[in-house]
């Protein structure tokens, strides 16, 4: 049965506001420890502005699939969102297996994104349709697995349920479980959201672009669409990730959902920009070994549960 919660509208809001945020903290803390002064933090806001006072140019090759791409993309990821609990507190709607509906409004946007950088009949946009297809069709079962061994450890199948459930006993209680949870569940918050050694969100050699090239052909508006959709996905998917790591609850809904978004900014960012400034991006012949890695690592936590 579908459970719409009115006053849980709430923990949506910081997602819609907050999430250009975490791109940004990880760029400053980036330039940081390269001894840069970087970008302010605000600047993925400053962007975005800038995007939405802008024209959009289309081709004549073009079709409406290339214009709808970017809010069907949008549309999608604004709805799972919806259905994405921000730690304890439950997420605006909420039925059994939504799980499931997440990964598919996920997989929605994806193949809008696709199918409307192949409308452009660009080579390159081609190339970088077909990597993301084959690097998402690894990733997401790995997600899927995750998610029902964390649905098997807290008897619930929804993701509310789920982490309203979770907490610090139960990382004593299964603690080799939802770690291989979490390492899976890390791995493709780097895949999906293109962070090295994935793709390089920076680069600018069409060659070894992943989602960046699929989306060279758009401009105006609709990068804007393209550029904020992207960052709801990263938010979303911190959210589940850090729901994991951390299951803040301390008795105060307010103060549990200010240490969680403090958490998912600090926490994530500082992790996630030590990784791309210790390493490289890796080969894109070994970008299937390590999603593959972490459809392992779920299977495993998976079977650790079944015990």
């Amino acid at each position: 049965m579908m459970i719409m919660s009115h006053s849980a509208v709430w923990p949506v809001i910081p997602a819609i506001i907050l999430a250009p945020l975490l791109p940004g903290v990880i760029n400053r803390i980036k330039a940081f420890l390269s001894g840069r002064r970087g970008a302010p933090w605000l600047q993925p806001y400053f962007d975005l502005w800038k995007l939405m006072h802008k024209g959009a140019v289309y081709s004549r090759t073009t079709t409406w699939v290339f214009r709808a791409g970017p809010l069907v993309s949008l549309g999608a990821v604004v709805m799972a969102a919806m259905i994405t609990p921000m730690g304890n507190a439950p997420s605006v709607v909420s039925f059994p297996c939504d799980f499931i509906l997440l990964a598919y409004l996920l997989g929605l946007g994806r193949f809008f994104t696709i199918i409307a950088a192949l409308d452009t009949g660009s080579s390159f946009e081609g190339m970088g349709s077909s990597r993301e297809a084959y690097f998402s069709a690894l990733a997401e079962p790995a997600l899927l697995l995750a998610l029902t061994a964390v649905a098997r450890q807290t008897g619930s199948n929804s993701l509310s349920g789920m982490y309203q459930v979770l907490s610090t006993s139960t990382w004593a209680l299964t603690s080799p479980g939802i770690l291989l949870v979490f390492i899976a569940m890390f791995i493709v918050f780097l895949a999906e959201n293109a962070r090295i050694p994935v793709d390089d969100p920076t680069t600018h050699l069409e060659l070894t672009m992943i989602h960046e090239v699929m989306v060279l052909d758009h401009g105006g508006f609709d990068f804007a669409c393209i550029t904020y959709g992207a960052v709801l996905k990263m938010w979303i998917l911190g959210q589940l990730l850090i729901g994991i790591i951390v299951p803040v609850n301390v008795g105060s809904v307010w103060v549990n959902q200010i240490i969680f978004t403090a958490v998912l900014l600090a926490g994530l960012g500082i992790s996630v920009a030590l990784i791309e400034f210790s390493m490289a991006r890796l080969r894109l012949l070994r970008v299937p070994q390590l999603l593959v890695a972490a459809g392992i690592f779920s299977v495993l936590a998976f079977i650790l549960e079944l015990r």
